[in-house]
């Protein structure tokens, strides 16, 4: 049986509010800013090339979809026994509906000036986004938490971890009619050093006491050892 949700924590109150906001306002901005990458028209990121894919195989909308495959990457961590975080569960439920928001609100058929603009922009406020979220210390997101969780167990470097799982999912959305371009190499070489500027100005200092009481979402094998490696930034609907 999973152990029900708990929610403790020693950080004061002004720290407890602070990282919550900085959580959902991360991932509301990291839904924006895949939007703006889609809207760019220029290629976008590997699990997004993804689900462009599966979205036009099927009809379904781009957000809905970004959810299921979150809900399918969370169902990876069970033979792997990774730790959910409260902050795993809130991206898998609200990235995809924030990418669907910016898609309402940016056209599509933009002229080529204004797209060639909204990559650039995109992978800048996804960066921020990255940093918000993670720096809220509310767990990684499913992806992340793949590509850690398999690093731990096969003992593989996270870099060839991380390679390998965006190379599958880039070469399967491809495959079913994803968007590649460009604007998936520009984002594959600039979203990490984006990444190593703003996850560290973001990070909420907190003290020591609070880090192993932090709110989580445990299973019954959470007693699994956490990864031993600080989660790389990703592609994550993130995280």
């Amino acid at each position: 049986m999973p152990r029900p949700i708990r929610f403790t924590t020693a950080d004061s109150t002004p720290v407890l509010v602070r990282r919550f906001v900085q959580l959902f306002v991360g991932l509301f901005l990291y839904g924006i800013g895949i939007a703006l990458i889609v809207r760019g028209e220029l290629g976008v990121a590997p699990w997004d090339v993804l689900t462009q894919g599966i979205a036009k195989q099927t009809g379904l909308g781009f957000g809905l979809i970004t959810v299921i495959l979150s809900g399918v990457v969370l169902l990876l961590w069970i033979p792997i026994r990774q730790r959910l975080g409260f902050g795993t569960v809130m991206n898998a439920l609200l990235v995809g509906p924030s990418a669907d928001i910016g898609l309402w609100l940016i056209p599509s058929g933009l002229d080529l000036w204004v797209r060639v603009l909204l990559l650039p922009a995109g992978i800048v406020v996804l960066a921020i986004a990255t940093g918000l979220y993670i720096g809220a210390h509310f767990g990684p997101g499913p992806r992340d938490g793949l590509m850690t969780g398999l690093h731990r167990v096969t003992g593989w470097k996270i870099w060839i971890v991380r390679t390998g799982i965006e190379l599958i999912v880039l070469a399967i959305g491809w495959a079913l009619g994803g968007d590649v371009g460009i604007g998936t190499v520009a984002f594959a070489l600039l979203i990490g050093p984006l990444c190593g500027y703003t996850i560290p100005m973001f990070a909420i200092k907190r003290p020591a006491s609070a880090t192993p009481t932090e709110p989580s979402v445990e299973r019954a094998d959470a007693a699994a050892p956490a990864p031993s490696v600080t989660p790389v930034p990703s592609t994550e609907p993130a995280a």
